[in-house]
């Protein structure tokens, strides 16, 4: 490929001076050589300098047994940069608290990857297509808390 047509901006930010195109994806490569997709540079938190993957938490969450759904993402933080929020849908309302979920994932992960903020929601925002809208979800949850990054956060429900 060389370059997107008609978007000299895109084809800078895509594709660098070596020719190598940045395409955002994160992978892994295994024995064989083989590549496997395991997420979006985009969606990965950066927590006082830690890079921490929202797919590992999630998948995490999924295994607790009220969860029928999660997403997790970066928001804003004053002392960390970024701090991590859960969204996350139960299988029965009321089957489970905040607190009783940030025990049961503080009991597993390493500290730096417990989310901040647990909220029990009836549904994500999506678009036309199904897909979930992280930006929304990090912009919504900003507002709600006042995160703004800049010294002004609080601490919101979940803490």
């Amino acid at each position: 490929m060389k370059g997107y047509y008609k978007m000299p901006e895109a084809t800078r930010d895509t594709i660098d001076a070596d020719g190598w195109l940045h395409s955002g994806d994160l992978a892994c490569k295994d024995e064989n050589g083989n590549y496997r997709i395991t997420g979006r540079l985009k969606d990965m938190i950066i927590r006082g300098g830690e890079n921490i993957y929202p797919k590992e938490i999630e998948e995490f969450i999924y295994t607790h047994p009220a969860v029928k759904d999660v997403q997790v993402i970066g928001v804003p933080d004053k002392k960390y940069g970024e701090e991590i929020f859960a969204s996350v849908i139960l299988k029965e309302k009321d089957s489970i608290t905040t607190e009783e979920l940030h025990e049961y994932i503080r009991a597993s992960m390493a500290r730096h990857k417990v989310p901040k903020y647990i909220e029990f929601v009836d549904a994500f925002p999506m678009n036309a297509a199904g897909k979930v809208l992280k930006y929304k979800m990090r912009e919504d949850a900003a507002k709600r808390y006042n995160l703004t990054g800049d010294g002004a956060d609080t601490a919101g429900p979940g803490k």
